[in-house]
């Protein structure tokens, strides 16, 4: 039995096939061989409408970890020396919660850990952390009362609806999987301090003031956010134009130690980055990754930093299960409340809220096999290039070596110098540029224990030793593959090889009318 009323699919469908025509996404997928609920999902969730796209402008890109030195020499002496009205002294965390900060860099970190021993306050907590570590408080000149206020003004606003699921303790989550990416991957150390900030930012307030209902509710249901950013990115925007206002209010101002130039290149950033955790814009966002990795060199910094946000936002199936499932609840529950009131609406019930309906389980395989798998794993390829293009070019300098030979003309350039991150810049070793990537264990051990819920038939083993050992990133390569070859108006086809190898052989046999019920994302997320 369809889920949906039968304008729904029809609806969908149009959708689904204009994905394909547009994005060029999920190519060669045949219609039998996902669910159609989760068909109808993915073209409603990840999938734009044609209103139009959003032209972007030039960007800078990774410049020469040299002239990070050459400018960092002269800052860091400069703006150490400056103090600040409150600068350091604002938040200080108590024991317990200062000792669960201690891992904050570690992708095992479990932020409702945070948010028990904190009393609620894990994003207030979390970002004065993330900024601290950083040493931005002194570096941009940022009065720590203003920032206390801010982070706290911020729970508030995530706290507004009362969110299951998008509230200050995803927004807490977020930033702190953005932070680990960023140390993982060593890409911290080829950020400007105002980068930096900008990506901290961006992840804290990506969600603020969420309404707990999707951008397709808002559309649907006309509105007054709806009608006021007319039709496109409709919480993204909230989101981006309320925590602005925010940061302009005299106690919460955190960016009034910016020069104008610093203040254009932070907004852009955050603007540019909030604006990617639409999922309409999923697939097309990773395909056009995906093709930047030919030539890793000229990946934008707002197009890296973009993804790394957009693939946080989505990675609570990465981590460890005690984690995911209680996210996934939380998820569940919002969702079922969004479909309760589309029911009283009179609206046709979206795809995963139907409480009735929905199967948790069968939807999470889903999720991770088709969203989350590939996603991250273009994210791990992006970042592996980036650093590998960095240290070939001989970007990589040691702190002792050749920052003297630089030296003598700092001064004529102090000028023109932002505030660049630069100290105690090491080389990396090829460990570090082939990162230990947690993610790949957590996503095959929570698809296996989702299977296991389910009663759904594991995948047997590869014959080879050599793809036993891969069978991580070889899966989900051959999924990318599939999904970037081209397709038809028909729908999602995917060769049947690499299907069976990517979606469990029992849910191909099952993909009946009612097929997997739910999908776990940002349908979720938006």
């Amino acid at each position: 039995m369809n889920l949906l009323p039968s304008a729904a699919p029809t609806m969908c469908s149009v959708l689904f096939r204009r994905l394909f025509d547009d994005d060029d996404a999920l190519n060669e997928v045949e219609p039998d061989a996902v669910p159609s609920e989760v068909r109808d999902w993915l073209a409603q969730t990840f999938t734009k409408s044609q209103t139009g796209t959003r032209v972007q402008g030039e960007r800078p890109k990774f410049k020469s970890v040299a002239q990070a030195v050459r400018a960092g020499l002269m800052v860091d002496r400069l703006y150490r020396r400056m103090s600040s009205c409150g600068s350091e002294s604002a938040v200080e965390p108590p024991t317990p919660v200062a000792k669960i900060l201690k891992d904050v860099d570690q992708w095992s970190f479990n932020v409702f850990d945070l948010d028990e021993h904190s009393g609620g306050n894990s994003l207030r907590y979390m970002g004065y952390e993330l900024i601290r570590s950083q040493g931005l408080i002194s570096k941009l000149r940022i009065n720590g009362n203003h920032l206390d206020n801010f982070l706290t003004a911020l729970q508030v606003g995530y706290s507004k609806y009362s969110n299951p699921y998008h509230n200050l303790i995803h927004g807490a989550d977020v930033a702190q999987t953005v932070y680990a990416l960023l140390q993982i991957s060593g890409l911290m150390k080829w950020l400007t301090d105002i980068e930096i900030f900008a990506t901290i930012i961006a992840a804290l307030i990506h969600d603020y003031e969420h309404t707990g209902t999707t951008n397709n509710f808002h559309i649907m249901s006309r509105t007054s956010l709806a009608m006021l950013y007319n039709d496109r990115a409709v919480l993204e925007n909230h989101h981006l134009s309320a925590a602005f206002e925010l940061m302009k209010s005299e106690d919460k101002n955190i960016l009034s130690g910016l020069k104008a130039e610093e203040y254009r290149e932070f907004r852009s950033l955050v603007i540019d980055m909030v604006l990617a955790t639409d999922m309409s814009g999923h697939f097309q966002q990773i395909k056009n990754m995906r093709s930047m990795l030919s030539c890793a060199e000229n990946i934008e910094k707002s197009k890296a930093l973009s993804l790394i946000l957009h693939t946080a936002d989505i990675s609570h199936p990465s981590k460890p299960w005690v984690v995911h499932k209680r996210w996934t609840d939380n998820l569940i529950e919002e969702f079922f409340k969004q479909g309760d009131r589309e029911k009283v609406l009179g609206i046709a019930c979206s795809p995963l809220c139907d409480r009735q309906t929905t199967l948790v389980e069968k939807s999470q395989i889903g999720f991770i096999t088709i969203i989350v798998e590939p996603s991250f794993n273009v994210l791990g390829d992006m970042m592996e290039k980036l650093v590998a293009v960095l240290q070939n070019n001989n970007t990589l300098v040691d702190s002792g070596t050749q920052a003297h030979t630089i030296l003598e003309d700092v001064e004529a350039e102090a000028s023109q110098l932002n505030h660049i991150k630069s100290t105690n810049l090491k080389s990396l070793s090829m460990k570090e540029v082939a990162m230990v990537k947690h993610w790949e264990v957590c996503l095959a051990e929570n698809r296996k224990k989702w299977k296991e819920l389910a009663g759904v038939e594991d995948d047997p083993p590869e014959k080879s030793d050599d793809r036993n050992n891969n069978a991580n990133s070889t899966n989900s390569r051959s999924t990318n593959r599939a999904i970037s070859r081209s397709t038809s108006t028909t729908g999602l086809k995917l060769d049947a090889r690499e299907l069976n190898s990517q979606l469990p052989r029992s849910l191909s046999k099952q993909t009946s009318t009612t097929g997997i019920s739910s999908l776990s994302s940002k349908h979720f997320f938006t």
